[in-house]
């Protein structure tokens, strides 16, 4: 009871007019953030430190919050219709949202994304309202062992989000590995994979490497078709709602997307991209669709846009309650509080509970603006795939080029650009996977980091792995999940024998 009391007392101030503005202002720049390649929410947070220095502490932490969770929308835009993921969070939305859209089918894959996204960030945020204190100490269980083989789980699963050749997909996950073991230990502090360059010191960017693989060979492929392809690319821009059975294609992915993000996002450092990737993955294993994926699987968008946003509120969590960051934007956010003269924990619920509510309750009010927004303007977005392809492919090589530079401002990154869009050109002609590299490079520093601290806090023993109650119970799960398909379809094919030799 004291909690709605507090809540209804945050959406008395959340609803002043002056509240009302940056919340809205938040989840607008939040959306054009999410849709410009290479800005991405840590980037405009940072940009905007400044301007909010000024500001009431409430407004300014609206202002930045509402930047934060808008852009989770507004990557999956550029990703469904141009294959241009606009953060990271959003490179698996276009793995299916842009085969939706070359099949006429932009229309639906926006607005499945649109109101996922809003399901999935209001139950979220009810989470963050009512369960806190429970999932708080439910995310403490998870020490360096825990983590360090739930990402391992993540990259053993990376190889089934393609269909097509297991090998393949294990090349793709290798060179993710390669890619993002690059720049310095950030432990001994030497250079790694560098080749002598100061300038791969820092390691190679993730927008980068994923507007490189997913972006360039798509727009090369359909340059170089020419005139040819013109049947092909004119089922772009066809005018198709969600159909009665989208609605029930995307209710339950939708469901599992929203429980799934919000556990991963109050995981300290995981966040929610790695949340949408996890629920591509189980999308694709449970789906009786499989042979759809890859091909514009409508659940493809529905689960992971709706984990990616419900990440965010579970992120929250732990910066609200214990004063950790559960992501690299929620860093961001944390020192924005240290500015304030704030910090997030335990006490600040009880120092400082009108601020806090009046954030979580413009946070409902944030989330109604996105879908009230958005949700229009699909079919303002899909228009632009009615452009000749010759200007919009062009204008996708622009765009991801302008995105590159401005991420340093610095020619590298072009260069950078150009490598890896030639590798990723090659990997998609041999019919390599793109999106399991993209995973691999997202886990590596969070595979690398626990499994030094595991053994670091272990005394370089393995031990812990069998000692601790939850680390067993992950490690016996990843053996049933790999031995038990095997020994299903030995049995399934005794069986078949069987029958065949009694009929005979």
């Amino acid at each position: 009871m004291d909690t709605l009391i507090d809540l209804g007392g945050g959406f008395a101030s959340a609803l002043e007019p002056l509240s009302l503005a940056f919340a809205l202002l938040g989840v607008l720049l939040g959306t054009v953030v999410g849709v410009l390649p290479g800005i991405g929410p840590i980037s405009a947070i940072a940009i905007l430190i400044p301007v909010s220095f000024g500001m009431e502490p409430v407004h300014g932490l609206i202002l930045l919050c509402g930047i934060y969770y808008g852009s989770m929308y507004g990557g999956s835009i550029t990703a469904t219709l141009i294959k241009t993921p606009g953060e990271v969070a959003s490179a698996v939305t276009a793995i299916e949202g842009y085969e939706m859209a070359r099949r006429g089918r932009g229309k639906a894959a926006l607005a499945t994304a649109a109101i996922g996204s809003f399901l999935a960030g209001t139950l979220a945020i009810i989470g963050l309202t009512f369960l806190s204190p429970v999932l708080v100490r439910l995310a403490n269980v998870f020490g360096s062992t825990e983590y360090f083989l739930l990402m391992a789980t993540a990259l053993l699963l990376a190889s089934t989000m393609s269909s097509g050749s297991r090998a393949k997909a294990l090349i793709s996950i290798f060179i993710g590995l390669a890619v993002g073991l690059v720049g310095l230990d950030f432990q001994t502090g030497l250079p790694r994979q560098t080749f002598g360059m100061s300038l791969l010191s820092d390691g190679i960017d993730f927008t980068i490497f994923a507007m490189a693989l997913f972006a360039i060979p798509e727009a090369i492929r359909n340059l170089a078709l020419g005139r040819g392809a013109k049947d092909v690319i004119q089922s772009f821009g066809d005018d198709k709602w969600m159909t009665k059975q989208d609605w029930q294609r995307s209710a339950m992915p939708w469901a599992r997307g929203s429980v799934l993000g919000f556990i991963i996002g109050i995981l300290p450092g995981v966040g929610p991209s790695l949340a949408s990737f996890m629920s591509y993955i189980m999308e694709k294993r449970i789906s009786k669709r499989k042979s759809e994926f890859g091909h514009g699987a409508i659940e493809g968008v529905a689960g992971p846009e709706a984990a990616n946003n419900a990440g965010v509120g579970g992120a929250m969590i732990p910066l609200f309650s214990l004063g950790i960051p559960g992501s690299a934007t929620t860093a961001l956010l944390l020192f924005v509080f240290t500015m304030y003269g704030l910090q997030p924990g335990p006490l600040i619920f009880r120092d400082e509970s009108g601020l806090i509510w009046t954030i979580i309750a413009s946070m409902y009010i944030g989330n109604v603006a996105l879908i009230i927004l958005n949700l229009p303007l699909v079919g303002v977005f899909v228009k632009l795939l009615k452009m000749p392809k010759e200007i919009l492919f062009s204008s996708i090589l622009v765009l991801v080029a302008i995105g590159a530079y401005a991420i340093e401002f610095s020619l590298f990154g072009l260069m950078l650009l150009g490598i890896f869009g030639v590798i990723g050109y090659l990997m998609d002609k041999g019919g390599i996977p793109l999106a399991p590299s993209i995973l691999a490079l997202v886990l590596v520093p969070l595979l690398e980091n626990n499994f030094r601290r595991m053994l670091q806090i272990s005394g370089g023993s393995f031990m812990p792995l069998l000692t601790r109650p939850v680390s067993l119970s992950i490690i016996v799960l990843m053996v049933l999940g790999i031995v038990g398909p095997i020994i299903f379809r030995w049995w399934v094919r005794r069986r078949q024998l069987l029958a065949d030799v009694s009929v005979a």
